[in-house]
Parts: C-alpha cells; sequence; structure tokens
C-alpha cells in the first residue's frame, strides 16, 4: 500500500496543498497549523504543468494534497453547461498534476468522490452490501460524476496516488453552504434515501495520517454505515432548532427541478476502518462532531 517517498521519518514534513480557496483545502490549511506541519498552498493552476514543477521546486514538499476540482456552483449541475471546463480541471488538472508528482518521486493526496455509484441489484438500499473500492462505478448520470469516475480509472496507474472518494461533505461548521447539512436544511423539498457520507472533522485529520503512512489507492472516504436524509433532519431539529420542519418529495419529483440526476449509494469502509479502527459509525461521528458540539436545545 505504500510508495516509497519523501515523507520518511528521518525528514521533516512538508505539505503542497491545491484548493486554497475551495472548502477541503482551507480545512487542511488550518489542521497543519493545529499540528504543527509546515505547509504551503500552490499557487500554479492544475492543467499547467511548468506551474506545477514551479510550485513543487519552490516549496520542496514531502507530500502534495489535491483538494482543487469544479464541483460547480451552486452545484453540480453547472458542469452539465460548462463541460470544457469541468474537463480542464477534473480530468485534465489532475492526471498533470499525479504525473508531475510522479516525476518528482512525491505522494499525492487526492480527494476524490464517491458519487460515481448508484444503489443497483446486488448493491439494494438498506441490505448495508456496499461499493468495494476494486467496484467499477456505474452512475453517470450528471457529466461532473462521469469526469471523476474516467479519472480515478486512469489514475490506477499511478503508484504514487491516494484517492479518497468523498461523498456528501459534512463538517461542525452549519453556516457553511457547502456542507451537506446546510444544503439539505435549506432545500424546499428533500428526497430521504440512506447514503455514505463522510464526516470531515473526523476524517480530514485521517487523510493527513494516511499522508504520513505514504498510503496509496483507491480508499472509499466515508464514515461506516449510511445515513437517511430525514434521520439527518431529525437530529438538526432536535439538537438545533426544535422548530425546524422539512417536506420530502421522490426521485421523479426531484428531477424535474434538477438537471443530472444525483448519486445515492453506499460505500464499505472496511478498508479504512481497518487501518483506522477508531473511525466511528456516520451516525456516531455526526453526533460527537456536529450535533454536539452545535448542541442549542435543552431537550437532546
Amino acid at each position: 500500500m505504500g510508495f516509497p517517498a519523501n515523507g520518511s521519518s528521518d525528514k521533516p514534513l512538508k505539505f503542497l496543498i491545491y484548493g486554497r480557496t475551495g472548502w477541503i483545502g482551507g480545512l487542511l490549511g488550518k489542521l497543519c497549523e493545529s499540528q504543527g506541519i509546515d505547509y504551503e498552498y500552490g499557487s500554479g493552476r492544475l492543467e499547467n504543468r511548468i506551474s506545477l514543477e514551479s510550485d513543487i521546486a519552490n516549496v520542496k514538499p514531502t507530500h502534495v494534497f489535491n483538494a482543487a476540482g469544479v464541483t460547480g456552483r451552486p452545484n453540480v449541475d453547472w458542469c452539465e453547461s460548462h463541460k470544457v471546463e469541468t474537463i480542464r480541471t477534473n480530468v485534465v488538472g489532475t492526471l498533470t498534476l499525479a504525473d508531475v508528482c510522479r516525476d518528482k518521486g512525491l505522494i499525492l493526496i487526492n480527494y476524490a468522490t464517491g458519487c460515481i455509484f448508484e444503489y443497483d441489484e446486488a448493491h439494494q438500499i438498506g441490505t448495508g452490501v456496499g461499493f468495494k473500492e476494486e467496484d467499477t462505478p456505474n452512475f453517470t448520470g450528471s457529466f461532473y460524476s462521469k469526469t471523476k469516475a474516467m479519472v480515478e480509472e486512469l489514475l490506477k496507474n499511478y503508484e504514487n496516488v491516494c484517492t479518497l472518494r468523498v461523498r456528501m461533505p459534512i463538517s461542525s461548521d452549519l453556516a457553511n453552504p457547502r456542507n451537506f447539512i446546510t444544503k439539505i436544511t435549506r432545500y424546499d423539498k428533500v428526497v430521504n434515501i440512506p447514503n455514505s457520507m463522510t464526516i470531515l472533522d473526523e476524517l480530514l485529520p485521517i487523510s493527513i495520517e494516511m499522508g504520513k503512512r505514504n498510503l496509496t489507492g483507491i480508499w472509499n472516504f466515508t464514515n461506516p454505515g449510511v445515513v437517511s436524509h430525514n434521520e439527518i433532519l431529525e437530529m438538526y431539529r432536535d439538537y438545533i432548532d426544535p422548530n425546524f420542519t422539512w417536506k420530502n418529495f421522490n426521485l421523479e419529483e426531484q428531477a424535474k427541478v434538477i438537471v443530472a440526476p444525483r448519486s445515492n449509494n453506499e460505500l464499505d469502509a472496511t478498508k479504512l476502518k481497518t487501518e483506522f479502527p477508531e473511525l466511528l459509525s456516520i451516525k456516531e461521528s455526526l453526533i460527537k462532531y456536529v450535533f454536539e458540539p452545535n448542541k442549542k436545545t435543552g431537550g437532546a
């Protein structure tokens, strides 16, 4: 699983992080500061090889973290009408960074997506049977997901890359519009489907540890188990706002108000849990890292 990179114990860590203006990229910088890890943000454009080589020459990192990418604003529907821009960053850019890092003997921790699968006959809702790291993506409903699946397949050939399949990221910052909880509390209506999700407060520190351990390959980067939209909103009501109410609608009704279909799935987190036995299940993690710290009601 390891790659003989520059992160050996006799050399101080130095992280080069791409995605300074993004949510995960910003949190990574704060984590490095709190852990006393030396880091710098990359200034080069991912699709510009020369600028990446310049960053690496100047920073001299032991590890590179890529949290840059196009998800679209306000959501992935943007990618449906901006296909070339999506390819430029998510495909050309990510592959260029992986290739430059390999040339320099550097591990690349790449924050990818698990929204490349959807429930199917062999992985049905409620069965607890999740998609594994080696499974072939089966969801191509959105252009965003299609590009991410293409890149994951190509990155399998780069032995220096650690691909982290993030899903529906959640953090304790309930004011952040990128937070999955914040999104669904603001929707007029929500679907109600169990999904694997990523609690960033717990998992981002684990990703730093993965870098230190020089782990590579594909990892389902979610908390074990699934949680549904309604279960999250019930916790939100119980911990945050006792007057909160919401309405559900089904996938057919949802399809009328979105451009591209959305991925719903369960990822099998056994591999990550084996490497990090302390990893909490999704519902435990939600309570410990998100709802307890934000608790406003007396009844919970």
